[in-house]
């Protein structure tokens, strides 16, 4: 588990600190510490650190995010992200975290992204692609299953004058392809930040995440489904209605069948040029001894019935 990183306290400024205040302690920290000239103990590891933290202060999408955690984690603090953590948050990219120069307590938060702005020179004089930005979204299992367009609104970091970081929302219009799997990007042309001297903007990149669904997990484009049977639907076999992300079909459970069974529905989990499937796993539920009716028939399987669920263990 990676160790929490206090930036504020790493560069020594306040949490409220100006970003030109923080650009001047920066060049004072990297001449002090940098490894070709400097004298000071461990002075590559100082080096880094402050490089990490710099590049998150300096930044409005990380600071901002980074400020949500609040001021009462502590340096060297065992450290998990929150739940949902960058939900909805735009992220700029860094070409020295993708090299792998931070500590696993960057990359928890703010993971591996997109590069930097692209310079670009011609006759007119120096342009510079904007930065490709990610950010994660949730969307709901039947989006991937049927695809169509979708209203998402992003949080975007924004530097005022007095360099102070605050979150302006950001509503998007994006086409939700049929079929998107848990992980995969949506790549927007564009959408990204803004480029200089007429560059180009980069592009905005969406890493999709399903919510939790209240019957189906998903796992690539195959679904599965925990599927309540009785003890006589099972014993005897039967034909039961199950749900599918398509609407409910009829499932024809096995005499015999046991709880944990797994049975496949080809076909019917998400879309892709080879469907997915759904596995349905069988789960036997009893019904409630709370009557004596319900206690009488029990009584009479116990007496009646040779079952010994333990005969295997002996």
């Amino acid at each position: 588990m990676p160790e929490y990183k206090d930036y504020y306290k790493i560069m020594g400024v306040a949490r409220d600190v100006g970003q030109d205040e923080l650009k001047r302690v920066y060049r004072r920290l990297a001449r002090k510490f940098h490894p070709d000239v400097s004298k000071e103990a461990n002075a590559e590891a100082h080096f880094k650190e402050v490089q990490e933290a710099y590049e998150v202060l300096k930044d409005p999408q990380k600071r901002a995010a980074y400020d949500q955690l609040g001021s009462n984690w502590r340096q060297g603090q065992e450290f998990r992200p929150p739940p949902e953590w960058g939900q909805n948050f735009e992220f700029s990219g860094s070409q020295f975290a993708e090299e792998g120069g931070f500590s696993d307590f960057f990359s928890s938060l703010f993971g591996q992204r997109p590069g930097g702005g692209r310079a670009r020179g011609g006759a007119r004089g120096f342009a510079m692609a904007g930065d490709d930005q990610v950010a994660s979204i949730e969307i709901d299992l039947e989006d991937s299953f049927h695809g169509g367009s979708k209203t998402i609104e992003l949080k975007g970091p924004q530097m005022g004058d007095d360099g102070r970081v605050t979150v302006q929302p950001r509503t998007l219009k994006i086409t939700i392809p049929a079929g998107i799997v848990e992980g995969q990007r949506i790549r927007l042309a564009g959408q990204g930040s803004p480029g200089q001297g007429g560059g180009p903007s980069g592009d905005l990149y969406l890493e999709v995440h399903f919510r939790k669904h209240r019957l189906f997990t998903a796992e690539g484009r195959d679904v599965t489904l925990s599927l309540p049977v009785a003890p006589w639907e099972a014993a005897l076999g039967a034909t039961v209605p199950t749900p599918t992300l398509a609407g409910p079909v009829d499932l024809r459970i096995p005499p015999n069948a046991k709880s944990g069974q797994r049975m496949r529905l080809k076909g019917r989990g998400l879309p892709g040029s080879t469907p997915g499937d759904q596995y349905v796993v069988l789960k036997i539920v009893l019904p409630p001894s709370d009557s004596p009716q319900a206690r009488e028939l029990y009584e009479r399987m116990q007496r009646e019935l040779p079952f010994d669920p333990r005969a295997e263990l002996e």
